[in-house]
């Protein structure tokens, strides 16, 4: 596949619970002998810089390089998390920024199928040309056609922009948060497993392992 063209960040938000996975940080379960936030973090392992959103108990999780930071409040909600992310970016040094019309992906820490080449399409697609003019993100839809917003990647100035519009504590989802602006739907490859999907259940956590099993032969 084709290296992606710009340069660009990493924000992972990690700060789920785990209550209907029994209690455990999500992002801490293993499919296949590894965590899930280490699979996501070898996904954007090209990236610039990659910075996790959540506890500190996930420290030892982080290869080096990798910035951990909380949102404020802890548990204060992805746009709040998204905030910390970005400021987190902006206290890094500059050749490790992304540009100032670079790209910025932001992901779940659950997705324990996403492989770099998913994320290349999300870069990709926010960088090609529409009709309608500059596309501010590019997410993944899933086989139903909802937009996976835990999955995408974004212009960092229209993200910016869009959340200069919203208080950091605001209590929105962030399909909420997104829904004025501009995205593309990004369709993963037949035959490859769905890079969004994400685990709340042990349910969804099982059939995860099973998908990966399917394509590498082990779970």
């Amino acid at each position: 596949m084709a290296a992606v063209a710009h340069g660009y960040a990493a924000i992972v938000l990690a700060g789920g619970g785990g209550r209907r996975l029994g209690g455990p940080a999500k992002p801490t379960l293993e499919v296949a002998g590894v965590s899930m936030l280490a699979r996501v973090l070898d996904a954007v392992a090209d990236a610039a810089i990659r910075v996790v959103v959540g506890p500190a108990e996930l420290e030892g999780l982080l290869p080096d390089g990798v910035v951990l930071t909380r949102e404020e409040p802890p548990g204060g909600g992805p746009v709040a998390a998204l905030w910390a992310g970005l400021s987190a970016l902006d206290g890094e040094p500059a050749q490790a920024r992304p540009e100032a019309g670079g790209l910025v992906a932001v992901l779940a820490a659950d997705l324990p199928l996403l492989t770099r080449g998913a994320v290349g399409l999300l870069l990709r697609a926010v960088s090609a040309p529409a009709a309608g003019g500059e596309r501010d993100g590019a997410v993944f839809v899933d086989g139903d056609g909802r937009q996976q917003f835990l999955c995408g990647a974004w212009a960092v100035p229209a993200l910016r922009t869009r959340l200069g519009h919203l208080a950091p504590h605001a209590g929105l989802s962030l399909r909420q948060a997104f829904a004025p602006m501009r995205v593309a739907e990004v369709v993963a490859p037949p035959g490859t497993p769905p890079p969004w999907y994400d685990c709340d259940t042990a349910e969804e956590l099982a059939e995860a392992r099973r998908l990966w099993g399917e394509v590498h032969g082990d779970a």
